[in-house]
């Protein structure tokens, strides 16, 4: 009788240094899952070694505690229905928790925040944004957080000066501080958060009801790098006369949107902060030649971004003129810029690494020439719209700079030519080629063989491009993580065929290709698994044989657009039951009943957010919708009219 011999776990023999190596090389969900799943051991070991998590629903909490004792950084930000109870359970982690995100988190109260933060002592960053009914009393229970240095509150818009004061006094260690749209705040308290808070770095007061009153205690801090202030209108000239002197470690300074600050108050704002590396003046007044005189002396300013903003001529001479050399200069919607501009800066600053002319339409190629003889060592050029700019021009991008890894070329006049010769741009790893009229697969094929860091390419509306050269860019560029061919009409299963072998792709836009169909899909859902946005609106031909693959294999599938797709209530029943689904657009489709559909809506239990067609909001139960909106899902009612699909010879 043969004698069987039980086989022995060789994993076993390895030691656990060993095994954490190999643990730490593991990058996406899905390979670590396998991973802990290989072994006792292996399970072990992953559970000691994880330190974040980020749940869809908080009644896994109980179970991930348990198996993550050491869990060091928890996201709840997607889970808006978190109360008292489930902090509770957080609480477990006890000194081993450092940072929690409890943003939407509006059933949060402050006897729940002062459990947690008694509970878990160490706790260095705390992220309560958009919790709209978030009072003072959950502010002053923050305060317990002794060691708090970084905390997140955008969009409390109940809180008042007396909960900043609270945390001003409790949290002397804070660093970071994002009060963006604390409507009720004033100087009062962001005056005592700057006197009590003497570490603060940086600090962000974005829509905030402040004067310049709160400036003065905000710029004499010792620390502070980076100053925010978008929106803030109670700023202007005349207040900011009053100031002395400027913050001297000041290195980030945010004005977008202040429209009451001109130059006067702008060269008192930054007198003495002769650290600024960056300036963001978007959306905000005009930019005259007085005030690009304000930052004449600051030879460290090395990003500029003056995006939507009036600029004059004079302006950018001044520009031109400085005695530093930027690195990043944004024009983005700027009216005013012309040639001469462009030229008088790009000769000067040579050493531009980012640059955003994006919508200046009255720039033509003659600034192209200078820029890419100019800026050789360019990393980023964005120039989307730019309509006066021939198709010549890009053959000089593709030629002259040869360390480009981002081009937005969205609406433009290149061509087949111009795109093999970005091409030679061989470290391009995000193309934008949106609307690009004149490219076909010719062109797409060079980038393809040439190209093989690209992780994102838009072909949005590029309507030449077919099979072929998706299937190159498929073949050349095999880390693909995002692409657009909505409305490339010529597109078939063949394509989404080829972009399975993708297997990194997050991010598939297919919108508008009535061609593909069901089997195209079942191919991606298959072969990439790492799927999280799948737009396939008025992809008409796919059904419910399409959501059977995409439920079982797209585990982390989070956003879906199904409009005018032919699927019915069983396909979407059979995709809700299986799929981690967010966020779900879900119009016009013929074969969805009422009945269908609060089903798929009570068996997908992660939504967040769905749109979906008015007539169905009077055919729901009441109940259902209350319940929906109790487990933290916003529905969102369209009375969008039906768009026929357009008869074609294909």
């Amino acid at each position: 009788m043969a004698k069987f011999i039980k086989s022995e776990n060789f994993f076993n023999m390895l030691s656990e240094e060993i095994v954490l190596l190999i643990l730490n090389k593991l990058q996406d969900p899905i390979s670590i899952n396998s991973f802990s799943q290989t072994c006792k051991n292996f399970y072990l070991i992953e559970s000691k070694q994880r330190r974040s998590a980020k749940l869809i629903r908080p009644d896994f909490l109980p179970t991930i505690t348990r198996r993550y004792p050491f869990l060091s950084h928890l996201d709840l930000s997607l889970c808006p229905r978190v109360t008292d109870s489930h902090l509770s359970l957080v609480s477990i982690l006890g000194t081993s928790l450092l940072s929690i995100k409890l943003t939407l988190c509006r059933f949060v109260t402050g006897s729940g925040v002062s459990d947690l933060v008694s509970k878990c002592p160490n706790l260095v960053e705390l992220d309560l944004s958009n919790a709209t009914e978030l009072t003072d009393s959950t502010a002053a229970a923050i305060s317990g957080a002794k060691k708090l240095e970084k905390l997140t509150m955008v969009r409390c818009k109940l809180v008042s000066d007396m909960g900043i004061g609270c945390i001003a006094v409790g949290c002397p260690r804070l660093k970071w501080v994002i009060l963006k749209w604390c409507l009720r705040v004033t100087d009062l308290g962001v005056r005592l958060l700057a006197i009590k808070c003497q570490e603060l770095q940086s600090l962000d007061l974005s829509y905030v009801s402040i004067t310049e009153k709160s400036l003065v205690p905000i710029l004499q801090l010792a620390h502070l790098e980076e100053l925010v202030l978008v929106g803030c209108l109670g700023i202007d000239d005349d207040g900011l006369a009053f100031l002395n002197e400027g913050c001297s470690t000041l290195k980030r300074l945010d004005l977008s949107k202040c429209q009451n600050i001109g130059h006067t108050g702008l060269a008192n704002l930054t007198r003495g902060a002769r650290c600024l590396k960056e300036v963001i003046l978007a959306y905000g007044s005009a930019v005259t030649l007085d005030v690009a005189k304000c930052f004449k002396k600051f030879s460290m300013l090395q990003c500029l971004r003056l995006d939507g903003s009036s600029v004059t001529s004079s302006a950018l001479r001044m520009i031109g003129n400085w005695s530093g050399s930027l690195r990043e200069l944004s024009l983005s919607k700027c009216t005013g810029v012309t040639d001469d501009g462009i030229i008088y800066i790009v000769r000067k600053h040579t050493q531009l690494k980012k640059l955003d002319i994006t919508c200046c339409r009255k720039i033509t190629s003659v600034s192209i020439d200078c820029i890419t003889s100019s800026c050789t060592a360019l990393l980023s050029l964005k120039m989307e719209a730019c309509s006066q700019i021939s198709a010549d021009a890009f053959v000089l991008i593709g030629q002259r700079c040869q360390f480009l890894e981002e081009l937005d070329a969205t609406d433009n006049e290149i061509d087949d030519e111009g795109l093999k010769s970005i091409a030679g741009c061989s470290r391009l790893s995000c193309l934008k080629l949106g609307i690009c009229l004149k490219i076909t697969d010719d062109g797409l094929m060079q980038v393809g063989m040439h190209c093989a860091r690209i992780k994102e390419i838009d072909l949005y509306r590029a309507i030449k491009i077919s099979d072929e050269g998706i299937a190159s860019i498929a073949q050349g560029c095999s880390g693909l993580e995002l692409i657009n061919i909505a409305y490339c009409d010529q597109i078939t299963d063949s394509s989404l065929l080829s972009l399975s072998k993708c297997t990194r792709l997050k991010v598939l836009e297919a919108r508008g290709c009535p061609r593909i169909t069901s089997d195209g899909l079942a191919a991606i859902a298959a072969g990439c698994r790492q799927l999280a946005v799948l737009d396939i609106k008025k992809c008409y031909k796919i059904d419910n044989s399409g959501m059977i693959p995409l439920a079982r294999y797209s585990v982390n599938l989070k956003q879906i657009n199904l409009s005018y797709c032919s699927v019915t209530d069983v396909g979407l029943l059979v995709l809700a039951s299986r799929s981690p689904l967010q966020n779900m657009t879900i119009l016009h489709l013929s074969g969805l009943s009422p009945n269908g559909l609060a089903a798929a809506l009570l068996t997908c239990r992660g939504l967040k957010k769905v749109k979906l067609h008015a007539s169905f909001k009077a055919l729901l139960p009441q109940s259902l919708l209350a319940h929906m909106e109790s487990r933290g899902c916003v529905l969102h009612w369209r009375d969008k009219a039906f768009q026929p699909q357009i008869d074609t010879d294909w």
